[in-house]
């Protein structure tokens, strides 16, 4: 067996991948099958690289204005001694010393972009707030065909409304009053590449609790939740002006943030990161913006918002009681959330909180596109009733509730894992060690397919648009919609995944074969 050159813990230089760049790194530990080093750089990325990608740690008296930059990968300085040895191996800086900026810069030519890049980002950015206006017109059509599109298009002006504006910022902000409040456990998130850990309290169903005796004693008090109905275009239209002014705020305040708070995701682009998120966790005292944007404002609103076409439904199409279609969609979606928010703790390890900054893309994401797409169903039946007999509402009863046991059960037995690797109770499972230290499980759900919490929200997603009919495929954009997303997801997880666990994450692959689909995809 070939023997290794360096030792775990030894800081060395290792060539940035893609470039010729070196940087100083720390080996962490070595896999004698690959021949393969697992390094730090000094930002907390992990990669792993081959011996001749490795160089020995140069001694001159330099060297101490290269280690003054705290965690960031910044090219080492021209030496003359070096040029003689490492000119025909690798690109030498030679112009002083290089500031933060042009690092972000050298960066993100040695990253892909994701979302098409800096022009897709900007089209996203454009075309999503229009998308949704024209889906929601579209909904509200007798007749919602394709021969139909554009549909009538509204004046601006009828579209704003500052009392509207108004009535969405008393919302967000008793959603903020109720996540201040201090009830629920506090918990630590992951790792930040310094090594902190941030306290997140858990509160969210405690909020709902909250929110649903506020709505329930409004209804009793002979508050007309109509309203919302009546202007639901202008709370749509008043919710993207305030997640735009959001992002706007996040991207200033982020250009003061210290080099180890920006994302990982972030490119030193300014549309790209006014999109992704340039700062990732940015909090006003204690108060995490991205992390309650997550699951409050927009969660909750989203059940509310079910509840008022529920309502609207029985006033519109003079009913004593609600549709069974209606009443199925209502409660689907009621038990997600409630899952969502009685497993809160679980949002902390997703890639919305890890790894993406928080710019436009989650809080247009969160703040409008949930709470205006998700209840598309319930908006949709309330304009386009649908009859359900209960053999049919059984089966899709059953649907859901087969999707859910997957969605809950993968969750449950990741986060498990994830808390406690060596519980008894897990025992049973098959792992592959990686040379990060951490395993990947290949037996379970995730033995089943690599993303089996996937695969239970597609048949869930399913479940609420089938209570719809099949007269129209609006109904259905959900679902198309999630699947696209979940997709795209996926190849993001394993673009990442490669990267950190690289060998053994192909390893894996080759025991899981199946993504989300079995013996599909």
């Amino acid at each position: 067996m070939p023997s290794r050159k360096f030792a775990d813990g030894e800081v060395v230089r290792g060539r940035w991948p893609g470039s010729s760049l070196y940087y100083e790194v720390e080996i962490l530990s070595h896999d004698s099958t690959s021949q393969l080093y697992t390094v730090k750089y000094k930002d907390g990325t992990e990669l792993e690289l081959k011996e001749n990608d490795i160089k020995e740690k140069f001694h001159l008296s330099q060297e101490s204005s290269y280690v003054s930059a705290q965690y960031s990968l910044r090219p080492r300085r021209e030496e003359t001694q070096l040029k003689e040895i490492d000119s025909k191996e690798e690109k030498i800086v030679t112009k002083g010393p290089i500031s933060l900026r042009t690092f972000e810069m050298t960066a993100s030519q040695t990253k892909d972009l994701e979302f098409g890049g800096v022009p897709g980002a900007f089209l996203i950015m454009l075309g999503l707030p229009a998308f949704l206006f024209l889906l929601l017109l579209m909904c509200r059509q007798k007749e919602p065909s394709l021969l139909n599109f554009p549909p009538p298009l509204p004046a601006l002006y009828d579209l704003w409304e500052t009392r509207v504006f108004g009535v969405y910022l008393l919302w967000f902000f008793v959603q903020a009053l109720f996540y201040l409040l201090p009830i629920g456990k506090v918990v630590e998130g992951t790792p930040l590449p310094d090594g902190r850990r941030l306290k997140y309290r858990l509160n969210g169903f405690y909020a709902f609790i909250l929110t649903s005796a506020v709505v329930g004693a409004s209804l009793l008090r002979g508050v007309q939740l109509h309203y919302v109905y009546s202007h639901f275009l202008q709370l749509a239209l008043a919710a993207i002006v305030f997640s735009v002014v959001l992002s706007v705020y996040l991207y200033v305040r982020a250009l003061r943030a210290p080099q180890d708070e920006l994302s990982p995701a972030s490119s030193g682009n300014a549309i790209y990161d006014f999109f992704i998120g340039r700062e990732l966790n940015p909090r006003i005292g204690t108060f995490d913006l991205k992390y309650f944007c997550e699951l409050r404002p927009g969660l909750i609103g989203w059940v509310v918002i079910n509840l008022v076409m529920l309502l609207a439904e029985m006033k519109l199409q003079n009913r004593a009681t609600p549709s069974l279609a209606m009443i199925l969609v209502n409660s689907f979606q009621l038990l997600y959330v409630v899952d969502a928010l009685w497993n809160e703790e679980a949002v902390l390890t997703t890639m919305d909180i890890i790894h993406d900054g928080f710019g436009f893309m989650l809080a247009f994401g969160d703040l409008v596109w949930v709470p205006f797409i998700y209840s598309f169903q319930a908006f949709y039946l309330v304009h386009h009733p649908n009859e359900v007999s209960w053999p049919v509402a059984s089966l899709i009863i059953a649907l859901k509730l087969c999707g859910y046991v997957i969605f809950r059960c993968a969750n449950a037995q990741k986060n498990a894992f994830r808390k406690n690797p060596t519980d008894p109770k897990l025992a049973h499972l098959k792992t592959i060690h990686t040379s990060t230290g951490k395993n990947l499980l290949v037996s379970g759900w995730w033995g089943f397919v690599r993303h089996p919490n996937y695969l239970g929200d597609l048949i869930m997603a399913l479940s609420w648009s089938l209570p719809c009919g099949f007269n129209h495929i609006l109904p259905y954009f959900y679902v198309i919609y999630f699947t696209v997303l979940l997709v795209h997801r996926e190849a993001r997880d394993e673009r990442q995944c490669k990267k950190k666990y690289g060998v053994a994450w192909e390893k894996y692959c080759q025991r899981v074969p199946y993504r989300i689909f079995p013996y599909v995809y």
